[in-house]
């Protein structure tokens, strides 16, 4: 594996070691607040949430289809595409290697992680506009985020040509 490589497999690992409390770690509070005269303050409703947490509330609630999608691209996608990068890099002689990089190309366009994160800082930013409602970033937002710019870093600093290279090295 050439030093290319080398370090697209330290960053493949740091960006799986950063989405685990980006997904586990609360991501976003939401508060919302009237102002009565005379009361003040009047709190209608808070929620502090982390991907997983948010899934299974939707689960919980028979929002299946949007708690499937969220699971499905936020979830599950990156992990398998982190795992097969993993493999690819770390397996010189296997023959399938090729076709793998060519499948996590496919779904990496389908991983929806980055489109994620900017949602709930869209989400964030809309929802701090308003006076009577508050909204603010935890941990598992900042986490979630590395991983997203890790992962990229990694799939583009691997070498193609050193994996290319040695799958016809393997074959001839």
């Amino acid at each position: 594996m050439n030093t290319r490589n080398i370090i697209a497999f330290i960053l493949i690992v740091g960006s799986l070691i950063c989405l685990y409390p980006g997904l586990t770690e609360p991501m976003l509070s939401i508060r919302v607040a009237a102002k009565i005269p005379l009361i003040g303050d009047f709190e209608l409703f808070e929620r502090t949430q982390s991907v997983i947490e948010v899934i299974r509330d939707l689960f919980k609630n028979k929002n299946n289809l949007v708690a499937t999608l969220i699971l499905l691209f936020s979830v599950i996608i990156p992990i398998l595409k982190a795992v097969l990068l993993l493999v690819v890099l770390a397996a010189k002689k296997w023959r399938y290697r090729t076709h793998t990089h060519k499948f996590i190309a496919a779904i990496g366009k389908w991983s929806m992680a980055d489109v994620f994160v900017v949602g709930v800082l869209l989400a964030y930013l809309a929802t701090s506009s308003e006076e009577s409602i508050s909204a603010e970033i935890f941990e598992g937002f900042y986490y979630f985020t590395a991983y997203c710019i890790v992962s990229i870093l990694g799939i583009q600093i691997m070498d193609l040509r050193d994996i290319k290279r040695s799958i016809s090295r393997y074959n001839s």
